[in-house]
């Protein structure tokens, strides 16, 4: 019984057939948590409510009466969800403390299909960020820094080396949710994507990360980045778990007014065996600079895997991509200049203890609750918004969004059903290198083959796909048509088969007390 097997046909069936409880599923998954601390993947463990929650479950299936696949399920939340009852912070101090009235609807569904809330997890402040380095509470590290596979080809041998400096970063700005599916602590978690914030951690910890089409899911509690971007996302550790969650996350919701009006179909995925009527589309804009060789090389090695089995594989251009970092930079920053306004420090949040004026007290509050990045990319959005540069950057930046959605609808209008992309430049830089660039220059760097998506609204997965020379996992990314998530995930689902992404390997990490970790067959509680 292999965690790949995921949900549906392993972990759910376990719970029916009462070879686990939902109690016991939870404790295993708190007692990980704890022996992992050190990752920083979790913000807040709420452990009372998780196992109160596990009891309910538990009843639900001694009465034969269980909610569906995801009962009894525990997942993990991103720290920008609203959750009743649990403190939502965005790892900024602005936020420290503060408890929502109210769930999001996407933490309100899991909910009702009777999943089990272990926790929030860790981000960079307000998701603004690729490296979950740059929250209030200390960055995220990855457990492939941990793992048998890096520690075997990284790190030197003698310990002249100080090993704490050679953990790797998880990305971001979804890295506590990636972190936490990737070292077993959870089954799947929602992030947050906006730029590309859920396939990049995804891509650095090994994990699927999905982001859907725009509106297919509610944002309705998800604390606002970009609104005309923002997609909650979803981190599982196989392309079927996926699914799984898409079905009773998405649909329409009254208080989400960009939600689709149709009703979801919740739907399994058919396990493809004739690959032959399928057109995977090359986009050659995302050759891009600074893609390292050995991506370059697994992106070749995936389009032959196609074309080898029968697909037709066809190089495409989408020629405004090569503007896309740049647009995408201007309306990134002027929605967040916006956004950050309700941050005042009169309803809720910080407030500081400056009281010459309302308005010093309101520089203070914000000159205290955010941190430089935040503060960066609210001063740059003011001044794209500015009456004199209004229409030289914010409206043009609009039209330029235009054309590189038209890129993308060109190119599925000519026959191709799928993108195939890399999800990122190359595998996870350690944390101490990561460092070394400033926020923006880094989020330029590892945004630039994602946010395209997010500007046309796509859906886009992140699939591991195979180990690099470090022992770090190298994902690509598929990009699909407009509310055609079937066909992309079915894609994807047959792209992981083929490629039988290794499992992590965390026995090693006994000077961490992780002897809780277990390997492939204990770790699917099957």
């Amino acid at each position: 019984a292999a965690l790949k097997d995921g949900l549906r046909s392993q972990v759910s069936a376990a719970l029916k057939e009462g070879r686990v409880t939902p109690t016991e599923l939870c404790q295993r998954c708190l007692a990980l948590i704890k022996s992992t601390k050190f990752l920083n993947a979790y913000i807040t463990v709420a452990e009372e409510t998780a196992l109160k929650q596990a009891e309910e479950s538990e009843e639900r299936y001694k009465r034969g009466q269980p909610l569906g696949i995801l009962d009894g399920i525990p997942i993990a939340v991103k720290d920008n969800f609203n959750t009743a009852g649990i403190e939502t912070t965005c790892a900024s101090n602005m936020l420290k403390g503060y408890v929502s009235p109210y769930n999001a609807t996407v933490v309100q569904k899991l909910l009702d299909h009777g999943a089990v809330l272990l926790g929030k997890t860790n981000l960079d402040e307000f998701a603004m960020g690729s490296g979950s380095t740059d929250g209030a509470f200390g960055p995220v590290r990855n457990p492939w820094s941990y793992s048998k596979q890096y520690k075997e080809k990284s790190v030197p041998k003698s310990h002249s080396k100080d090993e704490e400096s050679e953990w790797v970063i998880t990305g971001g700005s979804s890295g506590g949710s990636a972190a936490a599916v990737s070292s077993f602590t959870c089954f799947a978690a929602l992030g947050s994507d906006t730029g590309g914030s859920t396939r990049n951690p995804a891509a650095h910890c090994g994990v699927v990360g999905l982001k859907p089409t725009y509106g297919l899911i509610s944002r309705h509690g998800l604390i606002p980045l970009v609104n005309s971007m923002d997609v909650p996302g979803i981190l599982t550790r196989c392309v079927d778990d996926a699914a799984v969650l898409l079905g009773s996350l998405a649909g329409h919701d009254p208080k989400d007014s960009t939600t689709i009006q149709d009703d979801f179909k919740p739907f399994e995925l058919p396990n493809l065996t004739d690959v032959s009527k399928l057109s995977i589309g090359i986009p050659k804009e995302y050759h891009a600079p600074g893609l390292s060789s050995e991506i370059l090389a697994l992106w070749s090695k995936a389009a032959d895997l196609f074309k080898n089995a029968g697909a037709k594989v066809v190089e495409v251009s989408l020629p405004h991509t090569r503007y896309s970092i740049v647009c995408y930079h201007v309306l990134c920053t002027a929605e967040v200049a916006s956004n950050m306004a309700r941050f005042d420090g009169l309803e809720y949040g910080h407030r500081s203890d400056v009281r010459d004026s309302t308005e010093s007290m309101y520089a203070a509050t914000r000159r205290e609750g955010f941190n430089d990045v935040v503060r960066g990319r609210i001063l740059s959005g003011n001044y794209f918004l500015l009456k004199q540069n209004y229409e030289k950057y914010f409206v043009k930046a609009q039209k330029v969004r235009r054309l590189i959605a038209n890129d993308f609808g060109k190119v599925f209008r000519s026959g191709v059903d799928v993108l195939l992309t890399p999800t990122t430049l190359s595998d996870a830089a350690p944390y101490t290198e990561f460092i070394q660039e400033d926020n923006r220059t880094r989020s330029a760097q590892d945004d630039i083959l994602t946010q395209a998506a997010n500007m046309a609204g796509l859906p886009a997965i992140n699939v591991p796909t195979a180990l690099s020379e470090r022992g770090l996992p190298i994902g690509l990314q598929f990009i699909g048509r407009s509310f055609q998530e079937k066909q992309l995930l079915t894609v994807a689902k047959w792209f992981e088969k083929q490629v039988q992404f290794p499992v992590i390997q965390l026995e090693e990490v006994k000077r961490h007390d992780s002897g809780v970790f277990q390997h492939q067959k204990s770790a699917s509680f099957s």
